[in-house]
């Protein structure tokens, strides 16, 4: 069943024109037109020509984005000893060993937008896989969160580390910042987030990779983009 849509949204909407908007005109654009009172996260969609059920066409990766994302992540780290006192000195809001997992398996304790772990402690973080699994926070060697530079990891999300990962429509969803953000400090987000994506073609990805791509705010429709003059020929 098609969702149901306001009329401040399909106002909005109906002015789109039915061609693709350069990052200089679709920022402005949703600004311009916001209608919910609170500070909107822009997010970056992107439609890539590969099959996600083949695990050689994959698309995952992480940057650090280069304004951040306007709020700072709560971390939980999973470590013990030394590394315990590392990740306390590095700024993380929550730290602890065995006793993290069990309050997540017991309590439902999920307080925190990103994990971190030392590799030793994934034994014990291995059984919530169901649990932090399909919402995009179990700790992973490929994204920099099972590691034993805790200081780093810890560092880097709270600079404004995303990650991206082509789900099963071939589809990746990435936050790129605030409406409030200035046009400049979005364009370098959204630019360093599509590079980031397009360097992480898969080897066996064949013909076109980039099949389209959008920028849309939470309440606010989607412009398609043109990225063509961004990236240049080969997409």
């Amino acid at each position: 069943m098609a969702k149901k849509r306001g009329k401040k949204y399909l106002a909005v909407l109906n002015k789109i024109e039915d061609r693709t908007y350069p990052l200089s005109e679709a920022i402005p654009f949703l600004k311009e037109n916001k209608f919910s009172g609170f500070d909107e996260t822009v997010e970056v969609h992107m439609n890539l020509g590969v099959d996600p059920k083949h695990a050689d066409q994959m698309v995952r990766g992480t940057l650090v984005l280069p304004n951040g994302l306007g709020k700072a992540k709560t971390v939980l780290v999973i470590a013990t000893g030394e590394k315990a006192a590392e990740a306390e000195k590095a700024g993380a809001d929550f730290v602890g060993g065995e006793e993290m997992v069990k309050k997540i398996q017991s309590e439902g304790w999920l307080d925190f937008d990103a994990v971190v772990s030392t590799p030793d402690m994934m034994k014990f973080v291995g059984r919530l896989g169901r649990v932090l699994g399909p919402r995009g926070l179990m700790p992973n060697p490929k994204t920099g969160t099972v590691t034993m530079d805790v200081t780093q990891a810890v560092n880097e999300i709270k600079a404004g580390k995303v990650e991206f990962r082509v789900d099963k429509g071939a589809v990746i969803h990435v936050p790129v910042g605030k409406l409030s953000f200035s046009n400049e400090k979005l364009t370098e987000n959204a630019t360093a987030l599509i590079e980031a994506v397009v360097k992480a073609k898969p080897a066996t990805a064949k013909g076109r990779y980039v099949l389209g791509t959008s920028m849309c705010s939470t309440m606010g429709p989607a412009l398609k983009l043109n990225i063509s003059e961004l990236l240049g020929k080969g997409l």
